[in-house]
Protein backbone atom coordinates (compact mmCIF):
# COMPACT_ATOMS: atom_id res chain seq x y z
CA UNK A 1 0.00 0.00 0.00
CA UNK A 2 1.50 3.33 -1.11
CA UNK A 3 2.51 5.76 1.97
CA UNK A 4 0.80 8.88 3.18
CA UNK A 5 2.48 11.58 4.88
CA UNK A 6 1.95 13.16 8.27
CA UNK A 7 3.49 16.48 7.90
CA UNK A 8 1.55 19.15 7.33
CA UNK A 9 2.92 20.73 4.20
CA UNK A 10 6.67 21.70 2.89
CA UNK A 11 8.60 24.81 3.91
CA UNK A 12 12.00 25.06 1.65
CA UNK A 13 13.13 28.17 3.89
CA UNK A 14 16.79 27.08 4.19
CA UNK A 15 16.81 23.77 3.85
CA UNK A 16 20.14 22.06 2.37
CA UNK A 17 20.05 19.37 -0.02
CA UNK A 18 22.57 17.44 -2.12
CA UNK A 19 20.97 16.13 -4.74
CA UNK A 20 23.18 13.01 -5.91
CA UNK A 21 23.50 11.05 -9.55
CA UNK A 22 25.29 9.67 -11.95
CA UNK A 23 23.87 11.63 -14.75
CA UNK A 24 22.30 14.86 -15.68
CA UNK A 25 20.84 16.53 -18.10
CA UNK A 26 22.27 18.12 -20.71
CA UNK A 27 25.24 17.62 -19.41
CA UNK A 28 25.42 13.39 -20.04
CA UNK A 29 22.69 11.72 -20.50
CA UNK A 30 21.55 7.63 -21.15
CA UNK A 31 17.71 7.99 -19.64
CA UNK A 32 15.47 9.51 -17.50
CA UNK A 33 17.27 9.96 -14.67
CA UNK A 34 18.84 12.12 -16.44
CA UNK A 35 16.32 14.13 -16.79
CA UNK A 36 14.78 14.48 -13.47
CA UNK A 37 18.47 15.29 -12.07
CA UNK A 38 18.62 18.06 -14.44
CA UNK A 39 15.07 19.67 -13.99
CA UNK A 40 14.42 18.55 -10.03
CA UNK A 41 17.05 20.42 -8.56
CA UNK A 42 16.47 23.30 -10.07
CA UNK A 43 12.67 23.14 -9.79
CA UNK A 44 13.54 23.11 -5.51
CA UNK A 45 16.00 25.77 -5.82
CA UNK A 46 13.18 27.89 -7.43
CA UNK A 47 11.19 26.90 -4.52
CA UNK A 48 13.30 28.45 -1.80
CA UNK A 49 15.78 25.02 -0.82
CA UNK A 50 19.47 25.80 -1.47
CA UNK A 51 20.06 22.50 -3.57
CA UNK A 52 23.79 21.70 -4.74
CA UNK A 53 24.06 18.78 -7.40
CA UNK A 54 27.06 16.57 -7.42
CA UNK A 55 27.78 14.15 -10.30
CA UNK A 56 31.02 12.01 -11.50
CA UNK A 57 33.46 14.59 -13.45
CA UNK A 58 32.89 12.72 -17.09
CA UNK A 59 35.08 14.37 -19.53
CA UNK A 60 31.53 15.60 -21.40
CA UNK A 61 30.05 16.93 -17.80
CA UNK A 62 33.40 19.11 -17.22
CA UNK A 63 33.12 20.64 -20.57
CA UNK A 64 29.75 21.33 -20.39
CA UNK A 65 29.78 22.87 -17.00
CA UNK A 66 33.08 24.97 -17.84
CA UNK A 67 33.69 27.83 -16.33
CA UNK A 68 34.92 25.50 -13.41
CA UNK A 69 37.42 25.54 -10.37
CA UNK A 70 38.56 23.34 -7.74
CA UNK A 71 37.36 22.98 -4.25
CA UNK A 72 39.13 20.11 -2.41
CA UNK A 73 41.05 17.41 -2.83
CA UNK A 74 39.26 14.28 -0.64
CA UNK A 75 40.79 11.13 0.04
CA UNK A 76 38.19 8.26 -0.55
CA UNK A 77 38.15 4.56 -0.72
CA UNK A 78 37.90 3.12 -4.62
CA UNK A 79 39.84 5.19 -6.04
CA UNK A 80 43.80 5.46 -6.69
CA UNK A 81 44.54 8.85 -6.08
CA UNK A 82 42.66 11.73 -4.48
CA UNK A 83 40.30 12.88 -5.74
CA UNK A 84 39.39 16.40 -6.60
CA UNK A 85 35.96 18.05 -6.26
CA UNK A 86 35.05 20.99 -9.22
CA UNK A 87 32.78 23.53 -8.44
CA UNK A 88 30.73 24.54 -11.90
CA UNK A 89 26.93 25.19 -12.20
CA UNK A 90 24.16 23.83 -13.85
CA UNK A 91 22.04 26.49 -15.76
CA UNK A 92 22.85 30.32 -14.57
CA UNK A 93 22.54 29.24 -10.62
CA UNK A 94 22.49 25.59 -9.39
CA UNK A 95 25.62 24.97 -8.23
CA UNK A 96 27.68 21.74 -9.06
CA UNK A 97 30.26 19.69 -7.85
CA UNK A 98 31.42 17.23 -9.87
CA UNK A 99 33.79 14.41 -8.37
CA UNK A 100 37.24 14.31 -10.39
CA UNK A 101 38.76 10.77 -10.12
CA UNK A 102 40.45 10.60 -13.03
CA UNK A 103 41.35 6.37 -13.56
CA UNK A 104 37.67 5.65 -12.93
CA UNK A 105 35.62 8.48 -14.44
CA UNK A 106 37.81 10.46 -17.25
CA UNK A 107 36.39 7.90 -19.94
CA UNK A 108 34.40 9.23 -22.98
CA UNK A 109 30.85 8.23 -24.29
CA UNK A 110 28.13 6.34 -22.00
CA UNK A 111 29.24 6.62 -18.45
CA UNK A 112 28.16 2.69 -17.63
CA UNK A 113 29.66 0.50 -20.95
CA UNK A 114 32.11 0.07 -23.09
CA UNK A 115 32.24 0.79 -26.95
CA UNK A 116 31.11 -2.18 -26.99
CA UNK A 117 27.85 -2.12 -25.01
CA UNK A 118 29.85 -4.47 -21.97
CA UNK A 119 29.38 -3.06 -18.76
CA UNK A 120 32.90 -1.12 -17.04
CA UNK A 121 34.36 -4.21 -15.07
CA UNK A 122 35.88 -1.34 -12.79
CA UNK A 123 31.59 -0.20 -12.40
CA UNK A 124 32.00 -1.21 -9.01
CA UNK A 125 34.84 0.53 -8.04
CA UNK A 126 34.17 3.81 -10.16
CA UNK A 127 30.55 4.28 -8.39
CA UNK A 128 31.56 3.33 -4.87
CA UNK A 129 34.42 5.95 -4.94
CA UNK A 130 31.70 8.32 -5.78
CA UNK A 131 29.42 7.19 -2.95
CA UNK A 132 32.35 7.73 -0.84
CA UNK A 133 32.89 11.35 -2.25
CA UNK A 134 29.28 12.15 -1.61
CA UNK A 135 29.54 10.65 1.69
CA UNK A 136 32.42 13.28 2.58
CA UNK A 137 30.61 16.11 1.07
CA UNK A 138 27.67 14.79 2.79
CA UNK A 139 29.64 14.77 6.24
CA UNK A 140 31.05 18.22 5.20
CA UNK A 141 34.65 16.72 5.64
CA UNK A 142 35.06 18.01 1.89
CA UNK A 143 36.28 21.60 3.05
CA UNK A 144 33.25 23.30 2.06
CA UNK A 145 31.85 24.56 5.09
CA UNK A 146 28.20 23.34 4.25
CA UNK A 147 26.39 20.28 5.34
CA UNK A 148 23.29 19.23 3.69
CA UNK A 149 20.27 18.54 5.95
CA UNK A 150 19.04 15.81 3.42
CA UNK A 151 21.21 13.80 0.71
CA UNK A 152 18.79 12.47 -2.06
CA UNK A 153 20.13 9.56 -3.85
CA UNK A 154 19.24 8.53 -7.01
CA UNK A 155 19.29 4.56 -8.31
CA UNK A 156 22.16 1.64 -7.47
CA UNK A 157 25.23 4.04 -8.61
CA UNK A 158 24.68 6.39 -5.23
CA UNK A 159 22.71 3.44 -3.74
CA UNK A 160 25.81 2.78 -1.08
CA UNK A 161 25.37 6.58 0.46
CA UNK A 162 22.69 5.91 2.66
CA UNK A 163 24.51 2.72 4.28
CA UNK A 164 27.17 4.39 4.82
CA UNK A 165 25.56 7.61 6.22
CA UNK A 166 23.45 5.11 8.78
CA UNK A 167 26.78 4.52 10.26
CA UNK A 168 27.31 8.38 11.25
CA UNK A 169 25.66 9.70 14.66
CA UNK A 170 25.26 12.91 13.26
CA UNK A 171 24.11 12.38 9.49
CA UNK A 172 22.20 14.21 7.39
CA UNK A 173 18.43 12.54 6.60
CA UNK A 174 18.49 10.30 3.38
CA UNK A 175 15.46 9.42 0.65
CA UNK A 176 16.90 7.19 -2.11
CA UNK A 177 14.54 7.33 -5.19
CA UNK A 178 14.09 4.15 -7.54
CA UNK A 179 13.78 5.69 -11.51
CA UNK A 180 14.41 1.52 -12.58
CA UNK A 181 14.67 -1.56 -10.28
CA UNK A 182 15.47 -3.88 -13.05
CA UNK A 183 19.30 -1.97 -12.65
CA UNK A 184 20.42 -2.91 -9.25
CA UNK A 185 24.56 -2.76 -9.42
CA UNK A 186 24.99 -6.48 -8.02
CA UNK A 187 28.78 -7.49 -7.78
CA UNK A 188 30.29 -10.20 -6.46
CA UNK A 189 32.06 -10.45 -2.51
CA UNK A 190 35.24 -9.35 -4.01
CA UNK A 191 34.18 -5.88 -4.45
CA UNK A 192 32.49 -5.16 -1.13
CA UNK A 193 36.25 -5.84 0.32
CA UNK A 194 37.77 -3.78 -2.66
CA UNK A 195 35.50 -0.95 -1.44
CA UNK A 196 36.42 -1.15 2.44
CA UNK A 197 32.47 -1.40 3.40
CA UNK A 198 31.78 -2.16 7.21
CA UNK A 199 31.91 -5.53 8.03
CA UNK A 200 28.53 -5.44 9.49
CA UNK A 201 26.91 -4.62 6.29
CA UNK A 202 27.58 -7.75 4.68
CA UNK A 203 24.24 -9.27 5.93
CA UNK A 204 21.02 -10.07 4.10
CA UNK A 205 19.72 -7.01 6.36
CA UNK A 206 22.38 -4.63 4.65
CA UNK A 207 23.64 -5.37 1.13
CA UNK A 208 23.95 -9.11 0.83
CA UNK A 209 21.80 -10.37 -1.81
CA UNK A 210 22.24 -13.98 -2.72
CA UNK A 211 25.73 -13.95 -1.77
CA UNK A 212 26.35 -10.62 -4.01
CA UNK A 213 26.80 -7.27 -3.18
CA UNK A 214 23.67 -5.05 -4.17
CA UNK A 215 24.32 -1.64 -4.31
CA UNK A 216 20.54 -0.88 -4.97
CA UNK A 217 19.67 -2.56 -0.94
CA UNK A 218 21.92 -0.19 0.34
CA UNK A 219 19.18 2.39 -0.33
CA UNK A 220 16.29 0.35 -0.37
CA UNK A 221 17.21 -0.93 3.27
CA UNK A 222 18.72 2.38 4.66
CA UNK A 223 17.35 5.07 3.59
CA UNK A 224 15.09 7.22 5.53
CA UNK A 225 12.55 7.62 2.94
CA UNK A 226 12.15 6.17 -0.79
CA UNK A 227 10.43 7.04 -3.82
CA UNK A 228 9.59 6.05 -6.90
CA UNK A 229 8.70 8.02 -10.18
CA UNK A 230 5.18 7.24 -10.50
CA UNK A 231 2.49 5.85 -7.84
CA UNK A 232 1.33 2.68 -9.98
CA UNK A 233 5.32 2.11 -10.01
CA UNK A 234 5.40 2.31 -6.75
CA UNK A 235 3.02 -0.54 -5.93
CA UNK A 236 4.22 -2.41 -9.04
CA UNK A 237 7.56 -2.88 -7.18
CA UNK A 238 6.03 -4.02 -4.43
CA UNK A 239 5.19 -7.48 -6.16
CA UNK A 240 7.13 -10.67 -7.74
CA UNK A 241 6.13 -9.26 -11.12
CA UNK A 242 8.01 -6.56 -11.24
CA UNK A 243 10.30 -6.65 -7.40
CA UNK A 244 12.78 -8.52 -9.01
CA UNK A 245 13.24 -10.35 -5.60
CA UNK A 246 13.46 -7.42 -3.73
CA UNK A 247 9.38 -7.36 -3.18
CA UNK A 248 9.73 -8.42 0.78
CA UNK A 249 12.23 -5.81 1.71
CA UNK A 250 9.84 -2.75 -0.40
CA UNK A 251 6.75 -4.41 1.12
CA UNK A 252 8.70 -4.01 4.41
CA UNK A 253 8.97 -0.45 4.16
CA UNK A 254 5.99 0.28 2.36
CA UNK A 255 5.02 2.86 4.84
CA UNK A 256 8.23 5.10 3.89
CA UNK A 257 7.38 4.71 -0.01
CA UNK A 258 6.15 6.97 -2.35
CA UNK A 259 5.37 7.18 -5.74
CA UNK A 260 5.97 10.63 -7.29
CA UNK A 261 5.07 11.24 -10.63
CA UNK A 262 8.34 12.77 -12.77
CA UNK A 263 7.79 16.03 -14.57
CA UNK A 264 8.46 17.55 -17.47
CA UNK A 265 10.57 20.67 -18.15
CA UNK A 266 8.34 22.80 -20.44
CA UNK A 267 11.02 24.84 -21.10
CA UNK A 268 12.63 22.20 -23.31
CA UNK A 269 9.56 20.57 -24.25
CA UNK A 270 7.22 22.99 -25.78
CA UNK A 271 6.25 23.02 -29.04
CA UNK A 272 4.96 26.75 -29.01
CA UNK A 273 8.60 28.06 -28.84
CA UNK A 274 10.65 24.36 -29.31
CA UNK A 275 13.68 25.73 -31.65
CA UNK A 276 14.14 22.31 -33.04
CA UNK A 277 10.59 22.92 -34.87
CA UNK A 278 10.52 24.50 -38.07
CA UNK A 279 6.79 26.03 -37.17
CA UNK A 280 5.58 26.31 -33.60
CA UNK A 281 2.60 25.74 -32.62
CA UNK A 282 -0.15 25.22 -29.44
CA UNK A 283 -3.68 23.95 -28.54
CA UNK A 284 -5.43 26.62 -30.50
CA UNK A 285 -3.07 26.27 -33.27
CA UNK A 286 -2.96 22.90 -33.90
CA UNK A 287 -3.31 23.09 -37.76
CA UNK A 288 0.37 24.43 -37.84
CA UNK A 289 1.22 21.17 -36.78
CA UNK A 290 0.86 19.57 -40.37
CA UNK A 291 4.07 21.65 -41.37
CA UNK A 292 6.23 20.13 -38.72
CA UNK A 293 4.94 16.75 -39.99
CA UNK A 294 5.65 17.47 -43.51
CA UNK A 295 9.14 18.44 -42.05
CA UNK A 296 9.80 15.20 -40.63
CA UNK A 297 8.65 13.13 -43.51
CA UNK A 298 10.92 15.11 -45.67
CA UNK A 299 13.91 14.57 -42.88
CA UNK A 300 13.45 10.97 -42.48
CA UNK A 301 12.31 10.12 -46.63
CA UNK A 302 9.13 9.46 -45.92
CA UNK A 303 6.43 9.95 -48.34
CA UNK A 304 5.16 13.76 -47.81
CA UNK A 305 1.75 12.81 -47.47
CA UNK A 306 -0.46 14.91 -45.32
CA UNK A 307 -3.45 12.71 -44.79
CA UNK A 308 -0.79 9.58 -43.69
CA UNK A 309 -1.39 8.80 -39.85
CA UNK A 310 2.43 8.58 -38.73
CA UNK A 311 3.17 6.96 -35.68
CA UNK A 312 6.53 7.82 -33.80
CA UNK A 313 8.51 5.48 -31.39
CA UNK A 314 11.70 6.68 -29.83
CA UNK A 315 13.06 4.60 -27.06
CA UNK A 316 16.08 1.85 -26.47
CA UNK A 317 15.67 -0.75 -28.36
CA UNK A 318 14.95 -3.33 -26.00
CA UNK A 319 12.41 -6.24 -24.89
CA UNK A 320 11.43 -3.75 -21.81
CA UNK A 321 10.62 -0.43 -24.48
CA UNK A 322 8.02 -3.55 -26.15
CA UNK A 323 10.28 -2.76 -29.52
CA UNK A 324 9.14 -6.38 -29.99
CA UNK A 325 5.86 -5.94 -29.70
CA UNK A 326 5.84 -2.80 -32.23
CA UNK A 327 8.44 -5.40 -34.90
CA UNK A 328 5.56 -7.98 -34.60
CA UNK A 329 2.70 -5.87 -35.56
CA UNK A 330 4.44 -3.44 -38.13
CA UNK A 331 3.18 -5.58 -41.42
CA UNK A 332 -0.60 -5.32 -39.93
CA UNK A 333 0.16 -1.85 -39.99
CA UNK A 334 2.07 -1.60 -43.22
CA UNK A 335 -0.71 -3.62 -44.95
CA UNK A 336 -3.48 -0.49 -43.33
CA UNK A 337 -3.42 1.91 -46.28
CA UNK A 338 -1.62 5.51 -45.98
CA UNK A 339 0.04 4.64 -42.60
CA UNK A 340 3.84 5.33 -41.70
CA UNK A 341 6.14 4.61 -38.74
CA UNK A 342 8.88 6.35 -37.43
CA UNK A 343 11.85 5.23 -35.42
CA UNK A 344 14.95 6.50 -33.21
CA UNK A 345 16.43 4.69 -30.70
CA UNK A 346 19.72 2.06 -30.04
CA UNK A 347 20.04 -0.74 -27.92
CA UNK A 348 19.23 -4.82 -28.70
CA UNK A 349 21.82 -5.14 -32.04
CA UNK A 350 19.13 -7.75 -32.77
CA UNK A 351 16.35 -5.14 -32.74
CA UNK A 352 18.40 -2.38 -34.15
CA UNK A 353 18.84 -4.62 -37.22
CA UNK A 354 15.67 -5.57 -37.35
CA UNK A 355 14.01 -2.12 -37.44
CA UNK A 356 16.80 -1.30 -40.45
CA UNK A 357 15.46 -4.43 -42.48
CA UNK A 358 11.82 -2.62 -41.97
CA UNK A 359 12.90 0.69 -43.33
CA UNK A 360 14.69 -1.10 -45.79
CA UNK A 361 11.41 -3.47 -46.97
CA UNK A 362 9.22 -0.37 -46.67
CA UNK A 363 11.01 2.45 -48.23
CA UNK A 364 8.88 5.37 -47.72
CA UNK A 365 6.62 4.34 -45.07
CA UNK A 366 9.48 3.02 -42.52
CA UNK A 367 12.40 4.98 -40.91
CA UNK A 368 14.41 4.22 -38.46
CA UNK A 369 17.13 6.58 -37.03
CA UNK A 370 19.94 4.52 -35.13
CA UNK A 371 21.43 6.03 -32.59
CA UNK A 372 20.38 9.12 -30.73
CA UNK A 373 19.70 12.69 -31.85
CA UNK A 374 17.81 15.19 -29.81
CA UNK A 375 16.62 17.32 -32.20
CA UNK A 376 15.31 14.97 -34.10
CA UNK A 377 13.34 13.25 -31.25
CA UNK A 378 12.15 17.02 -31.18
CA UNK A 379 10.61 16.95 -34.71
CA UNK A 380 9.50 13.39 -34.47
CA UNK A 381 7.39 14.83 -31.35
CA UNK A 382 6.15 17.52 -33.53
CA UNK A 383 5.35 15.67 -36.57
CA UNK A 384 3.96 12.60 -35.45
CA UNK A 385 0.30 11.90 -35.16
CA UNK A 386 0.60 9.17 -32.34
CA UNK A 387 2.80 8.06 -30.41
CA UNK A 388 3.67 4.27 -29.94
CA UNK A 389 4.96 3.23 -26.26
CA UNK A 390 4.35 -0.12 -25.39
CA UNK A 391 6.68 -1.08 -22.82
CA UNK A 392 6.21 -4.09 -20.90
CA UNK A 393 7.41 -1.78 -17.28
CA UNK A 394 7.56 1.65 -17.46
CA UNK A 395 8.37 3.09 -13.89
CA UNK A 396 7.43 6.66 -15.05
CA UNK A 397 8.28 7.66 -18.85
CA UNK A 398 8.87 11.03 -20.39
CA UNK A 399 7.89 10.63 -24.11
CA UNK A 400 4.39 10.01 -23.72
CA UNK A 401 3.79 13.26 -21.73
CA UNK A 402 6.26 14.79 -23.85
CA UNK A 403 3.76 13.51 -26.80
CA UNK A 404 0.57 15.00 -25.16
CA UNK A 405 2.00 18.50 -24.48
CA UNK A 406 2.94 18.01 -28.55
CA UNK A 407 -0.68 16.83 -29.66
CA UNK A 408 1.03 13.61 -30.75
CA UNK A 409 -1.71 11.16 -29.37
CA UNK A 410 -0.05 8.12 -27.37
CA UNK A 411 -1.07 4.94 -27.50
CA UNK A 412 0.69 3.07 -24.03
CA UNK A 413 0.17 -0.29 -22.30
CA UNK A 414 -0.97 0.63 -18.95
CA UNK A 415 1.86 -0.06 -16.78
CA UNK A 416 3.97 2.32 -14.28
CA UNK A 417 3.74 5.93 -15.00
CA UNK A 418 2.17 5.47 -18.31
CA UNK A 419 -1.39 4.40 -16.42
CA UNK A 420 -0.90 7.56 -14.22
CA UNK A 421 -0.35 9.84 -17.43
CA UNK A 422 -2.53 8.73 -19.85
CA UNK A 423 -6.36 8.48 -20.07
CA UNK A 424 -7.93 6.29 -22.64
CA UNK A 425 -10.32 6.75 -25.26
CA UNK A 426 -13.05 5.13 -24.21
CA UNK A 427 -16.42 5.93 -25.37
CA UNK A 428 -18.17 7.75 -22.47
CA UNK A 429 -14.65 8.93 -21.95
CA UNK A 430 -15.25 10.88 -25.41
CA UNK A 431 -18.31 12.11 -24.66
CA UNK A 432 -16.96 14.53 -21.72
CA UNK A 433 -13.55 14.84 -23.04
CA UNK A 434 -11.27 13.82 -20.64
CA UNK A 435 -9.83 10.96 -23.10
CA UNK A 436 -6.39 11.74 -24.27
CA UNK A 437 -5.04 8.70 -25.41
CA UNK A 438 -5.36 5.08 -26.34
CA UNK A 439 -4.87 2.27 -23.52
CA UNK A 440 -4.24 -1.59 -23.75
CA UNK A 441 -3.93 -3.73 -20.85
CA UNK A 442 -1.39 -6.65 -21.71
CA UNK A 443 2.06 -6.62 -23.29
CA UNK A 444 0.97 -8.71 -25.74
CA UNK A 445 1.01 -8.17 -30.30
CA UNK A 446 -2.45 -8.21 -29.99
CA UNK A 447 -3.58 -6.12 -27.29
CA UNK A 448 -1.29 -3.43 -29.26
CA UNK A 449 -2.83 -3.78 -32.56
CA UNK A 450 -5.94 -3.83 -30.78
CA UNK A 451 -5.36 -0.19 -29.42
CA UNK A 452 -3.73 0.52 -32.79
CA UNK A 453 -6.58 -0.34 -34.52
CA UNK A 454 -9.04 1.63 -32.37
CA UNK A 455 -6.66 4.96 -32.75
CA UNK A 456 -7.13 4.36 -36.27
CA UNK A 457 -10.49 4.04 -37.00
CA UNK A 458 -10.85 6.94 -34.81
CA UNK A 459 -8.64 8.69 -36.92
CA UNK A 460 -10.41 8.77 -39.83
CA UNK A 461 -13.62 9.42 -38.58
CA UNK A 462 -15.27 12.60 -39.64
CA UNK A 463 -15.25 15.59 -38.37
CA UNK A 464 -12.50 17.19 -35.48
CA UNK A 465 -12.89 13.86 -33.03
CA UNK A 466 -8.95 13.29 -33.21
CA UNK A 467 -8.18 17.28 -33.22
CA UNK A 468 -9.96 17.28 -30.10
CA UNK A 469 -8.17 13.95 -28.51
CA UNK A 470 -5.07 15.95 -29.26
CA UNK A 471 -5.76 19.07 -27.72
CA UNK A 472 -7.23 17.65 -24.56
CA UNK A 473 -3.57 16.37 -23.88
CA UNK A 474 -2.03 19.28 -24.63
CA UNK A 475 -4.08 20.71 -21.64
CA UNK A 476 -2.41 18.43 -19.39
CA UNK A 477 -0.18 19.85 -16.80
CA UNK A 478 2.54 17.36 -15.80
CA UNK A 479 4.85 20.58 -14.99
CA UNK A 480 7.68 20.08 -12.21
CA UNK A 481 6.17 22.66 -9.14
CA UNK A 482 3.72 20.02 -8.03
CA UNK A 483 6.59 17.56 -7.63
CA UNK A 484 8.94 19.30 -6.18
CA UNK A 485 6.38 21.07 -3.67
CA UNK A 486 5.33 17.25 -2.83
CA UNK A 487 9.67 16.16 -2.71
CA UNK A 488 10.47 19.03 0.08
CA UNK A 489 7.63 17.11 2.07
CA UNK A 490 8.98 14.54 2.10
CA UNK A 491 12.48 15.79 3.01
CA UNK A 492 10.99 17.41 5.66
CA UNK A 493 9.28 13.78 6.95
CA UNK A 494 12.94 12.14 6.38
CA UNK A 495 14.33 15.01 8.87
CA UNK A 496 11.68 14.77 11.62
CA UNK A 497 10.95 10.94 11.60
CA UNK A 498 14.47 9.46 10.68
CA UNK A 499 14.56 5.27 10.05
CA UNK A 500 15.73 3.10 12.39
CA UNK A 501 19.60 1.48 11.27
CA UNK A 502 18.24 -2.15 10.29
CA UNK A 503 20.89 -3.93 11.87
CA UNK A 504 20.21 -2.22 15.08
Amino acid sequence: MQSTLSHPGPSAADLKVLFAASEAAPLIKTGGLADVAGSLPPSLRRLGADVRLILPAYPEAVQAAIPIKPLAAIKVWGADEPVRLLEGRLGEDLPLYLVDAPGRFNRHGNPYVDAHGKDWRDNPLRFGAFCHAIVAVAMDRAGLQWQPEVVHCNDWQTGLVPALLAEEWNRPATVFTIHNLAYQGLFDRRCFNDLHLPNRLWSPFGLEFHRQLSFIKGGLAFADWLTTVSPTYAEEIQAPSHGFGLEGLLQHRSKRLAGVLNGVDYAVWDPSRDPHLPTHFDRDSLADKGAVKAALQRRLGLLEAPDALLFGNISRLVEQKGVDLILEVLERLMAVPNTQLAVLGSGDPVLEEAMRAAAKRHPGRVAAEIGYDDPLAHLIEGGADAFLMPSRFEPCGLNQIYSLRYGTVPIVHATGGLADTVIDNTPARQLTGAATGFVFHEPTPQALWGAIERAIDYYHRPGPFWQKLAQAGMAQDFSWNKSATRYLEIYREAEENPAHHPLG
